[in-house]
């Protein structure tokens, strides 16, 4: 650590040594018993002096307004420090830093970065802006594959948006879309098992690889210290940087929902022709749903249920409101397995709702 905070020396010298006593770990401990100030005290010598994880960490600290007054543009400027030395959390931060500022095309480069390593919340925020054609080319099946990845890691809000995007798209592209998602899922697999040394370029559906333009980041020498979540719910502290919990920062960033596409490019779905299942689903009194849609107008959900509640085996619908739109669910099925025959048979878009 002393070889790393020498190497800055002379960034410093105008404001003096950095105290002795000056530690990443012990700043992260204050952090952890709520001991904001002391926290801070630790951390800014190193981050003025250079320390990725210091900077990332002071960077947290202007996001969640703890120990310093809450300064977004102060945060996103910590973040930047860091994310130019490599370092991955502040990375991930950074892009969606600048994408909350509305600095999208500043942003995107960032995101693709991190989104080849598989970060859910900006396989979210990447693929809200292709499906919407905000700040980049429209792109459905790209949308509606990292749209997929983010759902599949579990992030509620995607699983939500991808039923949204379930109304809108042709069948043509979500099979492009789930088989492209299948690609990432196998590209995330190489970079987690280290066998590739460099993220892969973002796959198009719709034309060639388009590798994204990607700041140079200075190198740094690795340093095996805990950082901060980077979650604003949490406070307690994260393992080092080389096995970091996104879980915990998954609620950190969400970008409002999807919207439907302009008239005049918004594609017209094809009849899908209904499947048929090895077993026909059978509803109970089980916890299981199932989430077949969500629509503007109730009537419609009411009138897609009329067409497919004789395939679900006795479900019971519900009409679930959630701000704008009206989610149709039905339940009583008592698995997984259950619910996913239901899906099945549905012959619609569906999304498993877990108890």
């Amino acid at each position: 650590m002393r070889n790393l905070i020498l190497g800055a020396a002379a960034t410093v010298a105008a404001l003096g040594a950095v105290p002795a006593a000056a530690d990443v770990k012990a700043g992260v401990d204050a952090w952890s018993r709520g001991d904001y100030a002391s926290a801070i005290d630790q951390w800014r010598p190193l981050a003025i002096a250079g320390d990725a994880d210091a900077q990332f960490n002071l960077a947290q600290a202007y996001k969640l307004g703890r120990g310093v007054t809450l300064d977004p543009a102060l945060a996103e400027s910590w973040f930047r420090k860091a994310a130019l030395q490599g370092h991955v959390q502040a990375q991930d931060n950074y892009g969606l830093a600048l994408f909350q500022a509305n600095k999208k095309a500043d942003a995107l480069p960032w995101l693709e970065k991190s989104v080849a390593r598989g970060e859910p919340r900006t396989q979210l925020v990447l693929g809200t802006m292709l499906f919407n054609g905000d700040a980049v080319p429209r792109d459905y099946p790209r949308a509606y594959a990292l749209m997929s990845r983010a759902s599949t890691s579990g992030l509620q809000s995607a699983s939500q948006t991808l039923a949204q995007m379930d109304q809108y798209i042709s069948p043509e592209d979500r099979q492009r879309g789930t088989a492209l998602a299948e690609r990432y899922a196998a590209q995330e697999k190489i970079a987690r098992s280290g066998l590739s040394p460099a993220s892969p370029p973002p796959i198009s559906a719709t034309g060639p690889a388009r590798p994204a333009p990607q700041p140079a980041p200075r190198p740094v020498t690795p340093v095996a210290r805990t950082t901060v979540p980077a979650s604003s719910v949490s406070p307690a502290p994260v393992p080092p940087r080389a096995a970091p919990e996104r879980a915990a920062s998954q609620a950190a960033t969400r970008p409002a929902p999807v919207t439907p596409p302009r008239l005049a490019s918004a594609p017209k779905p094809a009849p899908k022709p209904v499947p048929k299942p090895a077993a026909k689903p059978v509803a109970g009194s089980g916890k299981w749903r199932i989430q077949l849609g969500a629509f503007r107008d109730r009537g419609n959900a009411e009138t897609l249920w009329g067409k497919v509640k004789g395939r679900l085996g006795g479900a019971q619908p519900s009409y679930v409101a959630a701000g704008p739109v009206t989610r149709l669910q039905a339940g009583g099925f008592a698995s997984r397995a259950d619910a996913t025959r239901a899906c099945a048979a549905s012959g619609q878009p569906c999304v498993i709702v877990a108890p």
